[in-house]
C-alpha cells in the first residue's frame, strides 16, 4: 500500500513517537494515509490505542529487524 506520507521516529521514546504521529497527521485530508517507523517497543501499545481514541484506522501493521512499521489511514 502506497503512503501519502513517511514519518521516521527511529530512535524516538515515548511519548515523541506519538507527539510525532499526531502532528504528522494533522497535516493529511481524510483518506489520506501516514506511513509512521518506529524502533520504541512501546509503539507497539501506544500508536494502536492513539488511532482507536482518534478514529482512525491501521491498515497495516509490520515489524522487521527492529523496526515497526505502522500505515494509518485519517478519517
Amino acid at each position: 500500500m502506497k503512503s501519502n506520507l513517511q514519518l521516521d521516529a527511529k530512535g524516538l521514546s515515548c511519548p515523541m513517537p506519538i507527539v510525532k504521529t499526531k502532528k504528522a497527521m494533522d497535516t493529511l485530508a481524510s483518506g489520506e494515509v501516514l506511513e509512521v517507523q518506529v524502533t520504541d517497543k512501546g509503539a507497539l501499545a501506544d500508536i494502536p490505542a492513539w488511532v482507536k481514541a482518534g478514529g482512525h484506522t491501521i491498515l497495516d501493521q509490520s515489524e522487521e529487524a527492529g523496526i515497526m512499521t505502522f500505515l494509518i489511514q485519517k478519517v
